[in-house]
C-alpha cells in the first residue's frame, strides 16, 4: 500500500435481523429460565445477562448491560414513572459523580461524590445504611458485591481499598496499597476505576499517574495475587518498543477502567491508557510502538501471566487511547460462531478481537498514515477493513452557513486535519478528538438484538507542542454527539442517531429484553429508545446531569430501571450537578424533578463575563493580548487562549462593539466571527474595525494569527 491514510469513512449496511438465538456469550444467554448456577449475582460465566439483579458495573463479566427483563418494553415504557427518589446526600448539588449503580437481592448501592457508599432498598428508596467515609472526597465508578462472601467494595483516598458488611455497611477491613511512587511496592492511583469481583478475587485498576498497573486482589483481605504493568520493566516483554527511552519517558499506560473476565477461557481483559511521557502529544523522545499504551492485554485469570495483546493506536501523540471495558460476546462471523471481545472508543472504531487468540476474524490491517520524522511516528496504524463508525476528519463547512451544522465542522483559522495526523508546532485540529468517539462510557452488546450500542460525541481537539495537557478543544466548538448500533458480525452500522449532547463520558447505555435502550444526557434526561432504530420512545427529567449506567432489576416480581443523576465536569464544565437516586416502574407516580439549567453545548471561553460599558476601553475589544485583573489589556502580545480583551464581553441589542489591534503589536491580526460569519476583519497593528450587533445571541470569534486566542460578545 503506498497511498496516505485519510477519511475513515462511517460505513453502513442494511442487514437482516438475525435470530436471537444466534448469538449470546457462554452462560445461559437470554435469562428467563436460567438454572439456578447461571442467577446473574453469582458472576460464575461472562455473559449470564442481568436478571432480578443487576450485579456488578456492566451488568456481567462480559460488560454488556444487558438485562433479560421483559416487563418494561416498547408498548409499556410510556406508562414508566417515577417509583421513588432517594437524594442520597441530603440535596448536595455539586461534586464529581461518575459511579454506575448495581442491585442485588433487591438493594442498590451507590457511591456518592463526597465518597460515601450508600445502600437503598430497591422496592421502596429507603436508605438501609451509609458507610460515611473518614478519607475525603474521591471520584469512584462503582462498587463490586461478592454475594457469596457478604462483602461490599470500594475505594477511598490514601490508596485503600475498603470492605464493607454487606447486610449493614460495617467495615470488615480496609487494606491500604503503597501510595509514595518510589515505594518498590507502589502499584499506581487506586480510585476511579469500578471494582470487578469473581471467585474470590478483585481485579483492580489504576489511573491518572506515570506509572499504573492492573492487578488482583484475594478479595478475603485485598493482597495483592499478581501485577501486570502498563509500561514493562527491563525484561519484560515489550520493553524493546521504546527505541531506548530514558525510564522518565516511559509513563502512563495506567487502566483506568475496568476490565472483562471469562472464566471458560480462564482470561481477563484490561485495556491501558495512552502515553504521558512529560507530554502526550510529544513522541520525539520515545521512538517504537510503546506497548502497552493502547492496547487491550489479555491476562490469565489465575496466574496473571501475560496471554496475548492488540495495540489499537501505535506510538500515540494524541492521546487516542481506547480504553473502555471490553464487551464479550459470542457472535456468527462468516458463518461460525465466534468468542469475541469488542474493543475500541476514542477512534471511532471498533477493532472485532477472537478473544482466544487475540485474531482479527473481520480483518485489520496496518494502512500508511502521514508521517514526521521530528515525532518519531509509526509509519502504519490498523484499521478495521470496513472502517469507522463515526468520521474522522474535519468538515471544511463555509462559515454563514446553517448553524451548528455538521457536528464535525471546523473551528475557522485551525490547521484542519484528520486522526493520526502527525503536529509539531502548529495546532492541528482533527475528529473525533481526545474527548470524543465512545471516550470512557461504558458500552452495551444485546443478544436479543445482535447489536453493540454506544454513545460517542463530536468532541474536536487541536494537538501541537504548545498545547497543555493532551491537547485544545477549541473554545467555541459545539460538542454535540450521538448513539451508535453496530454489528459486530459484520463490523458494520445498523443505525445511527445524532443527538444535542456529547454522550461519551460515563453515559452508559442499558440494553434490554424488552427491545429498548436507556442512556442518560448531561441536561438531566434519561432516554428511553427503541433498539431497532433508535427512535426515541420515552423521557423523563431525573434534576441532575447523568454520567453512569442505567440499570435494571426486579423486586417481588415487579421491573425497576434505575439511574443515578450526580454529574461530572467533562466535557461540560457546568453540567447541571446533584445526589438523585431514581427508580422507575410501569405505572410510577412520583413526577419529574425540576428542569435545571442545561450546560452550554459550545465550549466556553476563559474568564468570565464583563460589561462593555465598563471596560477601560468602552465596547471594545484589544486583540492578541491577555486580560489584566482590571479588565485592560497586559502589555505583551500573546496567542494564549485568553488572549482577547476581554475574552467575553455583555453587550445591549444595537451596540457597536470596536475591535482593535493595538499599534505596538508586531503581527496582523484578526477578528473572525464563527460560524454565522457575520465579520472577519484583518487588522494591521493600529488599525480598528467595528460591528454593530442588532440581534439578541452569543457570538464566537478567534484570530488568524493564532486561532488559539477566543473571545465572545453576549448581546442581550
Amino acid at each position: 500500500m503506498t497511498t496516505h491514510y485519510r477519511a475513515l469513512g462511517a460505513l453502513s449496511a442494511t442487514v437482516l435481523a438475525i435470530p436471537a438465538l444466534l448469538y449470546g456469550c457462554g452462560g445461559s444467554g437470554g435469562g428467563g429460565g436460567a438454572p439456578a448456577s447461571d442467577v446473574a449475582a453469582l458472576l460464575k460465566d461472562c455473559c449470564t445477562p442481568g436478571d432480578k439483579d443487576f450485579p456488578k458495573v456492566g451488568g456481567n463479566l462480559g460488560n454488556q448491560n444487558y438485562s433479560s427483563l421483559t416487563r418494561v418494553d416498547k408498548r409499556s415504557v410510556n406508562q414508566l414513572g417515577g417509583a421513588w427518589l432517594n437524594r442520597i446526600e441530603g440535596g448536595a448539588t455539586t461534586g464529581t459523580n461518575q459511579s454506575t449503580t448495581v442491585a442485588v437481592d433487591g438493594v442498590i448501592y451507590i457511591e456518592s461524590a463526597a465518597g460515601n457508599v450508600i445502600a437503598v432498598d430497591g422496592k421502596t428508596g429507603a436508605t438501609r445504611w451509609k458507610w460515611t467515609t473518614p478519607y475525603g472526597v474521591i471520584t469512584r465508578r462503582g462498587v463490586a458485591v461478592a454475594k457469596d462472601l457478604g462483602l461490599v467494595y470500594t475505594v477511598a483516598n490514601g490508596n485503600r481499598l475498603v470492605a464493607l458488611k454487606q447486610a449493614t455497611g460495617e467495615v470488615a477491613w480496609i487494606k491500604q496499597y503503597p501510595s509514595a511512587t518510589t515505594d518498590p511496592d507502589y502499584l499506581g492511583a487506586v480510585q476511579k476505576v469500578a471494582i470487578v469481583y469473581h471467585s474470590g478475587r478483585l481485579h483492580i485498576g489504576t489511573n491518572d499517574g506515570n506509572r499504573g498497573a492492573a492487578f488482583s486482589a484475594d478479595a478475603s483481605n485485598g493482597n495483592v495475587l499478581n501485577v501486570f504493568w502498563g509500561i514493562p520493566r527491563a525484561g519484560e516483554k515489550g520493553h524493546d518498543t521504546w527505541g531506548g527511552a530514558a525510564e522518565a519517558d516511559r509513563t502512563g499506560a495506567t487502566p483506568w477502567i475496568h476490565p472483562a473476565v471469562d472464566p471458560e477461557l480462564n482470561m481477563v481483559y484490561w485495556t491501558f491508557g495512552n502515553v504521558r511521557g512529560g507530554s502526550s502529544q510529544d513522541g520525539s523522545k520515545r521512538p517504537g510502538l510503546n506497548l502497552f499504551a493502547n492496547s487491550i492485554v489479555a491476562l490469565d485469570l489465575t496466574t496473571g501471566a501475560y496471554k496475548w495483546h492488540f495495540q489499537s493506536v501505535h506510538h500515540d501523540i494524541w492521546d487516542m487511547d481506547n480504553v473502555m471495558s471490553p464487551v464479550l460476546a459470542d457472535v456468527p462471523i462468516n458463518g461460525q460462531m465466534r468468542k469475541v471481545v469488542i474493543y475500541g472508543s476514542k477512534t471511532g472504531m471498533y477493532y472485532i478481537l477472537d478473544r482466544k487468540d487475540g485474531t482479527a476474524p473481520l480483518g485489520i490491517d496496518e494502512v500508511p498514515v502521514k508521517q514526521d520524522a521530528r515525532q518519531a511516528t509509526w509509519p502504519t496504524q490498523p484499521i478495521p477493513r470496513q472502517g469507522a463508525w463515526t468520521e474522522t476528519c474535519i468538515s471544511d463547512q463555509t462559515l454563514g452557513t446553517a448553524v451548528p451544522g455538521d457536528p464535525n465542522r471546523a473551528v475557522p483559522n485551525y490547521a484542519r486535519g484528520c486522526l493520526y495526523d502527525p503536529h509539531w508546532d502548529v495546532p492541528i485540529l482533527s475528529m473525533p478528538g481526545h474527548g470524543g468517539g465512545a471516550n470512557w462510557n461504558h458500552q452495551s452488546f444485546s443478544p436479543q438484538t445482535g447489536l453493540v450500542y454506544t454513545g460517542m460525541g463530536f468532541v474536536g481537539a487541536a494537538h501541537s507542542l504548545t498545547e497543555a495537557s493532551n491537547g485544545l478543544r477549541p473554545p467555541g466548538s459545539y460538542m454535540t454527539g450521538g448513539v451508535v448500533a453496530v454489528d459486530p458480525s459484520t463490523n458494520l452500522v445498523r443505525w445511527k442517531k445524532l443527538m444535542p449532547y456529547s454522550l461519551a463520558h460515563g453515559n452508559g447505555i442499558l440494553s434490554t429484553a424488552g427491545g429498548l435502550l436507556f442512556i442518560g444526557q448531561p441536561d438531566g434526561n434519561l432516554l428511553g429508545l427503541d433498539a431497532d432504530s433508535g427512535n426515541e420512545l420515552w423521557r423523563f427529567q431525573t434534576g441532575a446531569a447523568i454520567s453512569a449506567s442505567p440499570i435494571a432489576y426486579e423486586v417481588d416480581g415487579e421491573q425497576y430501571v434505575a439511574v443515578y443523576a450526580g454529574g461530572t465536569s467533562i466535557p461540560y464544565s457546568d453540567a447541571p450537578r446533584g445526589d438523585f437516586l431514581w427508580a422507575f416502574k410501569v405505572g410510577g407516580t412520583v413526577p419529574q424533578a425540576a428542569v435545571p439549567t442545561p450546560p452550554q453545548v459550545r465550549r466556553p471561553v476563559s474568564g468570565t463575563a464583563v460589561e462593555g460599558a465598563a471596560l477601560p476601553q468602552r465596547n471594545t475589544v484589544v486583540l492578541a493580548r491577555v486580560q489584566t485583573s482590571a479588565n485592560a489589556p497586559g502589555t505583551a502580545e500573546s496567542t494564549a487562549v485568553n488572549a482577547m480583551t476581554p475574552t467575553w464581553m455583555r453587550v445591549p441589542v444595537n451596540t457597536t462593539v470596536t475591535f482593535l489591534n493595538p499599534a505596538d503589536n508586531r503581527n496582523e491580526h484578526c477578528a473572525t466571527q464563527f460560524f454565522e460569519g457575520l465579520f472577519n476583519f484583518r487588522l494591521a497593528p493600529g488599525q480598528s474595525a467595528q460591528y454593530t450587533f442588532n440581534q439578541p445571541g452569543e457570538y464566537f470569534y478567534n484570530d488568524c494569527f493564532s486561532p488559539r486566542p477566543t473571545g465572545k460578545i453576549v448581546v442581550y
